[in-house]
């Protein structure tokens, strides 16, 4: 059985598989028994009733779900993307050959690393008066933003430095060694903290709800508030947490994606050579 690489791990040996094998049937029983104790306890506590599952079949409620996972996309496409060009600016900041430049961008990226997302999201709703979207938006954009400087800094310098200094042998410029030489190879490393990096986003944005954001978990909040029987929460759990953990697998999914892609498609092709024939007169002879 052939195991394929992905851009989440390196492919495993023969006795990493059989260690992976053993981990794998304990964790599966492990794993099997805290589910039946759970099922044990939902059943136990009547919370498959029909009674309790027939709210989300009414239409105001469906659209409430929907409206919040939006907005939850909105905020987390907002972060993201904003993220990703934070930290690519940061990044070519901490990697510039001026002092001073240098300097601004580490400050930044530690002080903003160390900082607590809900911290930052309050500072600039209530401090600010920003309203919620642009409020959770900067938080997490300012978070993950030096987060994947960070990432993108230690991957530019995981390739091995013999390329940059042929690339410089050849007369290029620092500019085009790095757009040309060093991120290109840079990417297949840093591809998995990305996409860690970006599940964090996605699952921070959650917070939004503590700033009454009508993001995906306020609106299951506001249902489960709403219900009228016993521990409402737990239904409304059993809706919302599967549809995280799926966007978290899309994310997952994309990355592996993304790196099959990069495989069959490499920017770099072989040229075609001429057969050797008879050599000339070496140079300076006739």
């Amino acid at each position: 059985m052939t195991v394929e690489s992905t851009a989440l791990y390196d492919v495993p040996g023969p006795s990493a598989r059989r260690r992976h094998l053993l981990y794998g049937v304990a964790s599966t029983v492990v794993l099997a028994a805290l589910a039946g104790w759970i099922l044990y306890l939902l059943f136990d506590t009547d919370q498959f009733t029909s009674a309790k599952w027939s709210p989300f079949l009414y239409e105001g409620i469906q659209e409430l779900l929907l409206r919040g996972l939006g907005n939850t996309l909105k905020a987390f496409a907002c972060a993201s993307v904003l993220s990703l060009a934070l930290g690519a600016v940061l990044a070519c900041g901490r990697l510039s050959e001026h002092r001073v430049l240098r300097w601004i961008s580490t400050l930044f990226v530690e002080f903003f690393r160390a900082m607590p997302v809900l911290v930052m999201i309050f500072f600039v709703f209530v401090a600010l008066k920003v309203q919620p979207l642009p409020a959770l938006v900067a938080g997490l954009t300012l978070y993950n933003g030096s987060v994947l400087a960070e990432v993108f800094r230690t991957g530019v310098h995981a390739v091995a430095r013999g390329q940059g200094e042929a690339a410089y042998a050849l007369g290029m410029r620092k500019t085009q060694v790095m757009t040309h030489v060093l991120v290109p190879q840079a990417v297949r490393a840093m591809l998995p903290a990305i996409i860690s990096q970006l599940v964090v986003a996605l699952k921070d944005t959650s917070l939004g709800f503590l700033i009454t954001y009508e993001e995906f978990l306020h609106a299951g909040k506001l249902i489960a508030s709403n219900l009228d029987y016993d521990l409402p929460f737990i239904p409304v759990v059993l809706v919302v947490s599967p549809i995280y953990i799926g966007m978290c697998m899309l994310l997952s999914w994309f990355a592996t994606w993304v790196a099959r892609r990069e495989r069959r498609d490499p920017k770099a092709k072989a040229a075609d050579v001429a057969p050797a024939g008879p050599g000339g007169p070496p140079p300076g002879r006739r």
